[in-house]
């Protein structure tokens, strides 16, 4: 059994054409949006031919693209594996955005991957290592639209139009739902071009969204990849098909992690489906939201965000290395919160943990 950069290793040495776009190389490239590109790849408003990724890594600002706590040392041993590889190693790298709203407690972020055999993808960063970027998570799934899907609207169809041939778009986390609510809303003649939208362990929508037009012209291209004790992938899990797969990680934190999936050969290992536990959780949390207005949603996610922000953790990696700590925090503040969103507030806690 191997991860992402077992499979690079294993299979990095064939082409596009020998072997096709794959699921994995979807995750491959959402994770990678994850690097900051800023000063290295073009911008969205640039005209220019992109860079390729082996000449990333003579470029004199290469080093900041790792200041992703969470993911330093993987992301650093991900893109030394691509660099190396027959697969990727001349793929280019343009249309590059970085957007951060303090106000709104917004970041976006995205990039387009174009790889050997007319290969083309769209990939929209995820949430950010920080506890404020978990609370965008929440909020995308109940609160849409946010700026952050707003402006994924705006990214696929200026880029849309640049582009001739069809394309995939997608993400994780975060960046999944982004991938989809910008394809269902973007223009048709780009819905079009898009060959197959994929949402890797991403939130998804109220009911409202998905009975909308726009979810029905591509809920055929969608594919909605989540490990076996999802959390975030599974909020709002509504219309959306999806594929389990196994994960060495540990709870909605540890298995959020795409390093933790697991890989045979060049295809992810796939279970029947969520874990029973976990599946309950998410069907109850699920339940529950759809019976809230606007306003008591976003008192919910408040609360959330203050519970979890009582442990002074400022990272995921930070709450979760000292969960057993952090967990008792969170339990002694619960007396100020009333009957039945307490009960949803501690699966949720204890979701992310175990």
């Amino acid at each position: 059994m191997g991860n992402l950069i077992n499979y690079i290793e294993t299979y990095g040495t064939y082409s596009f054409e020998e072997r096709p776009f794959n699921d994995i190389d979807n995750l491959i490239l959402s994770q990678l949006s994850y690097l900051k590109y800023d000063g290295i790849v073009p911008g969205i408003l640039e005209k220019k031919n992109g860079i390729k990724l082996l000449d990333i890594l003579t470029h004199p600002d290469r080093y900041k693209m790792f200041t992703d706590e969470r993911y330093k040392v993987v992301n650093r041993s991900l893109f030394e594996a691509l660099v190396f590889s027959r697969r990727f190693q001349t793929m280019r790298l343009n249309h590059y955005i970085q957007i951060t709203d303090t106000k709104k407690e917004s970041q976006f972020s995205a990039v387009t991957f174009f790889l050997d055999g007319g290969n083309i993808y769209l990939a929209y960063r995820g949430t950010d290592e920080t506890i404020v970027g978990w609370k965008e998570d929440f909020n995308m799934a109940f609160l849409s639209p946010v700026p952050a899907q707003e402006e994924g609207l705006k990214y696929l169809n200026l880029v849309g139009k640049k582009l001739k041939q069809p394309f995939f778009v997608g993400g994780h986390s975060k960046g999944g739902n982004i991938a989809v609510y910008a394809s269902m809303k973007c223009e048709p003649a780009i819905k079009e071009k898009i060959r197959a939208i994929y949402n890797n362990d991403g939130p998804g929508f109220r009911k409202e969204v998905f009975d909308e037009k726009g979810f029905e012209q591509i809920k055929d291209k969608l594919i909605k990849l989540v490990p076996q004790s999802s959390l975030i992938g599974m909020l709002l899990q509504n219309q959306e098909e999806y594929q389990v797969i196994r994960s060495t990680g540990k709870g909605g934190i540890g298995q959020h992690d795409p390093f933790t999936w697991e890989i045979k050969d060049d295809s992810f290992i796939f279970v029947e489906d969520i874990d029973k536990g976990h599946k309950r959780l998410n069907e109850r949390l699920n339940e529950w939201v759809a019976g809230l207005d606007e306003k008591q949603i976003k008192t919910f996610v408040d609360t959330l965000y203050q519970l979890i922000s009582i442990t002074e953790a400022n990272t995921l990696m930070d709450l979760s290395d000292e969960w057993k700590d952090n967990a008792i925090k969170i339990a002694g503040a619960f007396k100020d919160v009333d009957g039945e969103t307490k009960r949803v507030l501690k699966d949720i806690i204890a979701a992310l943990f175990l």
